[in-house]
């Protein structure tokens, strides 16, 4: 790859997302760099008072088909592709008036979020299916040795900035890492529209619904955030991916802090995603990936109080995920203890105050993205299932016991219900009304979650309700739970012995609701 590099001289621009576009035209044009346009991008330079050519004036063909065809021209796809060093190539241009390009500015229509749209149009989706935009991106990018392919406006400050220092010129290295980022661009878009034409029907009345199946072919596309120090533990190499939707824990904000470790982002995709169980303010205290102390309140300053209530030792180094933004009390009392991480919506300015000595907290701003798959690894492959997003209706609730629960009661298990989908199984949940009061998380067996849940309340257990995320095989673990205090049960149902539970539960005068929902978390 020669470092010896031509002054880049002519550059087509014909971009979708117009971000930063005009300021980096006007500097191109200001490098007397000659700037070629189709359709809307060739208006707005103009509108903006930046000098542009349209492309038939290039090509001396019009553009055509609605602007189906406007860049498949010889006049283009030459001037991209010709090899500057090869004198063939250099004859055969210019016997047929072909110019050299030197740069193309390309991104392409938005198939995706098209796609994402609800009940969107089969002619809609086919017509925002790009064709010369790929072609010229790939052409540019085979050609990188001669031609700079842009695109992403993320890359044009810096690219303006080489070129400002180098007398027009791109070093070699950059248009290899252009042309890198552009195929991967192509990759991308290409994966995308096959994996949702996979699920189209050919018959011209579509209805798109991507719910309805599991891709033939899964193809994922994630660019890298960040490289972690190391994974799970030391000896591990680890790097964090983006969907590039802005939303979700891998697009988070971070505010202040130490970088984000793999454990940490663990950990606060499990405080966050149980945050967003709950609609009134809720603190979610996480460690190792099992909710230590979790609460509602009218404010997060009470949620957060009642939820360290329940394990303020382990709460110690924990990562707290909240679905409100957090204010100046709220933070003034968090502040008071060691924690890694603080997810959420959002930080007011007296919050941001209070932690900013809290140099090493790092505070992360989250913006809700309800997730639809979830994917494991499994060696040859990976396993891809539904999120489980299945919120409990009041036609859901059976009561199964003699003694239905008082609403106390039933308030206390809906709340103990949506803290124990997110505890590891076998997990059971003591809890009183918006509070834990016990987690006993992934034991082998249920009964001795049950034993351990009671041995880590801190707070008094009786009056208490337990939830659990499967059913009771036997009716032992129904009588630690009443040996504990607890006085009403929410569980799944669906056991061989479920008569003998639920005549354990009567005999000890607890209320039972049969959900026929189960929660396991592995």
């Amino acid at each position: 790859m020669s470092e010896q590099q031509s002054p880049i001289r002519r550059a087509i621009l014909s971009v979708t997302d117009k971000t930063g576009l005009v300021e980096f035209a006007r500097k191109l044009s200001a490098m007397d760099v000659e700037l070629i346009s189709t359709g809307g991008t060739a208006k707005l330079l103009r509108d903006s008072g930046v000098t542009v050519k349209d492309i038939s004036e290039l090509t001396g063909f019009p553009e055509m088909l609605d602007g189906r065809v406007k860049t498949l021209h010889p006049k283009v796809h030459g001037g991209i592709l010709h090899r500057r060093e090869n004198f063939a190539h250099r004859s055969a241009v210019a016997e047929h008036g072909i110019q050299p390009i030197d740069m193309v500015v390309v991104n392409l229509y938005a198939f995706e979020k098209t796609a994402a749209k609800a009940n969107v149009e089969f002619e809609e989706l086919i017509e925002n299916i790009d064709i010369g935009g790929p072609s010229m991106i790939r052409s540019a990018a085979k050609n990188f040795q001669d031609v700079a392919v842009v695109t992403s406006p993320a890359d044009y400050e810096a690219i303006a900035e080489e070129m400002s220092r180098s007398a027009g010129q791109l070093s070699a290295g950059t248009k290899w890492r252009l042309a890198q980022k552009a195929f991967a661009t192509t990759a991308a878009y290409d994966s995308a529209i096959a994996s949702t034409l996979e699920r189209v029907s050919a018959n011209g009345r579509y209805s798109f619904h991507p719910e309805e199946a599991f891709p033939k072919t899964l193809r994922l596309s994630f660019n890298k955030t960040m490289d972690l120090r190391y994974g799970e533990n030391p000896h591990q190499k680890a790097a964090m991916y983006s969907d590039a939707s802005g939303t979700g824990v891998a697009n988070g904000r971070q505010l202040q802090g130490k970088e984000l470790s793999y454990n940490n982002i663990v950990d606060l995709q499990a405080a966050w995603d149980l945050a967003q169980e709950f609609e009134e303010p809720v603190c979610a205290i996480i460690k190792h990936t099992n909710p230590c102390g979790t609460a509602t309140g009218p404010t997060l300053l009470e949620a957060y109080r009642k939820a360290l209530e329940c394990d303020p030792v382990s709460a110690f180094g924990g990562v707290i995920g909240v679905n409100r933004v957090i204010d100046g009390p709220a933070a003034e009392e968090m502040a008071k203890l060691f924690l890694e991480v603080i997810a959420s919506p959002g930080f007011d300015d007296a919050a941001k105050a209070k932690f900013a000595a809290k140099k090493n907290l790092r505070l992360v701003e989250i913006k809700a993205s309800p997730q639809t798959w979830v994917l494991k690894n499994v060696s040859g492959g990976i396993l891809v299932q539904d999120a489980d997003m299945r919120p409990l209706s009041e036609g859901d609730l059976k009561v199964v016991t003699r003694r239905a629960p008082t609403p106390e009661e039933k308030r206390a298990l809906l709340f103990a219900w949506k803290v124990c989908k997110h505890v590891k199984s076998n997990a059971i949940v003591y809890a009183r009304d918006g509070q834990t009061v016990g987690v006993g998380a992934g034991q082998m067996s249920r009964v001795d979650s049950c034993r351990i849940g009671a041995m880590k309340a801190v707070l008094p257990l009786k009056g208490t309700v337990a939830a659990s995320d499967a059913f009771f095989p036997f009716p032992d673990g129904v009588e630690e739970i009443a040996k504990a205090g607890a006085t009403a049960i929410i569980q799944p149902g669906g056991s061989m012995r479920d008569e003998e539970v639920i005549a354990a539960a009567d005999r000890l005068g607890l209320a039972m609701i049969f959900t026929g929902v189960r929660h396991f978390r592995h």
